[in-house]
This record gives C-alpha cells, structure tokens and sequence, in this order.
C-alpha cells in the first residue's frame, strides 16, 4: 500500500471575524470543507460537549479529525484522549502550554505524556509553538538533544518570525530547520515571513517566502517518506488564520480570501508530495 498524504483543513481558520458579524454555522463549514474535498479537519479535543457535536456534524462526510489540545500538566491530556478514544483521530495535536526556562524541567512531561499515548494506543505529536515550551528553536533543538525520538508537528512558521532569520535564510538555519523537519510526523500549513506569521501566499512579492516554505516542506515529506511505514498517512493541515493571525486593511478585514489561498496552499503541497512519488 502506497503511503497516502492526507489535507486536513483548520476548523479554526474557518473563522471569517468580518466586520459585518456573520459567521457561518459548524454544519456549513463542515459541508465546505468536505464538499472541496478535504480529507479532515483540525479541532480542539478538550471539550466533551464540543467534541460530541463534531463528531455528529461530520456523520456521513468520512472527514478524520485531528484532535487539538493544550495541556500544562501530564494529567491535563487524560480528557482528549478519553475523548479519542470515543470519537477517534487521526493524531493528537498536544500544544504544551507551559514556559518552562530549563530542559530538565520538561522532560518529565514529555515523558509523561508519551507514556500515556502509548497506554492509550494513540499518536500524540508535540506541536512547534509560540509561547509554549517549544516556543524557541535553539530550546526545542535541546528537547531533542535529550529525547530524539520526540514526535514533532511541524508548525514552521512559528519558528521563522520568532528567530527573525534574515533572508536569504543562511545554510547553518536551514540546516536547524531541517533536524526539526527529521522528527516531524505531521505538518500545519501558513506561510511567514520574518515578520509576521501569517503572510497572502497570492501575493506576488511574498513569492520568496512561498519558495522557501516550499524548500522546507518538500525536505520534511522526503524525510517523512524515507522513515514512515509503508501504509502510514501523513496529515498535512491547511491552517490559515483569521485577524490578528491575518493581515487585515483599513476596513479590518482580510486582505484575501484565505479559504482560496488555503485551496492553493493545498495544491502546491500536493504538487510537492507527488514529485517526491
């Protein structure tokens, strides 16, 4: 069996926050993302109430879920993976909200947390983030230093504006970017640029940008490939935030339309994935 890449599309990023006050309902984005033919969604798993009625919203549609949650102690994921358990993911996206200033005091939640994904039969990722413990590139290099089986969700961006890498990026940064990209199990999709974290790929001068995500997830697939069993997925998600995570104009609205970008993000990356076949 081939290994199959899976487009999950952010629930979150479905969010418009326009200024004429309409939001769409959970029904109609579900419908949305299903009918462009996505392959899941990524949503928060910490709310019982809240997980139950997506999971009824998606009956029928065969979208998987990646679930999304933000512990601070080792008990705080007992609840998502409960809720796995019942509905279940695709993986366990684990934000880990803590800001802890010495490795040593990371590794037994860490460890913690592994060992209750692996009890629990479900994969658990640690998901590259600003403030949370993996906030700062050099501190998740020494996570990994310490644990270098740590599975990762590679969130790039993150780690591009918070650096603040000056362009052209330099070999002796790519090749950090790279030791992350070697434990990365799944990917968030957005482009940065060394200011901001969320930039219009439609853009035409943000190209170099685009390019270089491009370098990066097309090195992170390769890898991926290269170490994944032959029947695993890998979950690429579309994660386009709405305002402040997007640039807004003078009305406080977009400046593009994200759901359109987010349907050429998901291209470019497939058009990546099926040179690397």
């Amino acid at each position: 069996m081939m290994q199959p890449l899976l487009f999950f599309q952010s629930l979150w990023a479905m969010e418009r926050r326009h200024t004429d006050g309409h939001e769409r309902s959970l029904a109609e984005n579900v419908a949305m993302i299903a009918d462009a033919g996505f392959d899941g969604i990524s949503a928060h798993y910490t709310n019982r109430a809240d997980v139950t009625r997506l999971n009824q919203a998606i009956v029928g549609t065969g979208l998987k879920i990646e679930g999304v949650c933000f512990p601070r102690t080792v008990d705080d994921l007992r609840l998502p993976l409960e809720l796995a358990a019942k509905y279940p993911v695709s993986h366990i996206n684990l934000q880990p909200d803590t800001r802890l200033r010495r490795v040593e005091d990371c590794l037994p939640l860490l460890d913690g947390w592994m060992r209750l994904a692996e009890d629990a039969g479900i994969p658990v990722l640690i998901e590259t983030h600003r403030d949370r413990m993996t906030t700062d590139l050099f501190f998740t290099l020494d996570l990994l230093d310490q644990r270098p089986d740590l599975p990762l969700l590679a969130d790039l961006s993150h780690f591009l504006v918070g650096r603040e890498f000056a362009f052209p990026i330099e070999e002796e940064n790519h090749a950090l970017i790279r030791r992350i990209l070697r434990n990365a199990q799944a990917f968030h999709g957005r482009v940065a640029s060394r200011e901001q974290v969320q930039i219009e790929i439609s853009f035409p001068h943000h190209r170099p940008w685009v390019d270089l995500f491009l370098e990066w997830w097309d090195y992170g697939i390769r890898s991926w490939r290269s170490r994944a069993a032959d029947d695993a997925e890998l979950v690429f998600t579309c994660e386009l935030g709405p305002k402040p995570y997007a640039i807004t104009g003078r009305d406080g609205n977009d400046t593009t339309d994200r759901w359109a970008e987010a349907l050429m993000l998901r291209q470019m990356v497939r058009d990546l994935w099926n040179a690397t076949g």
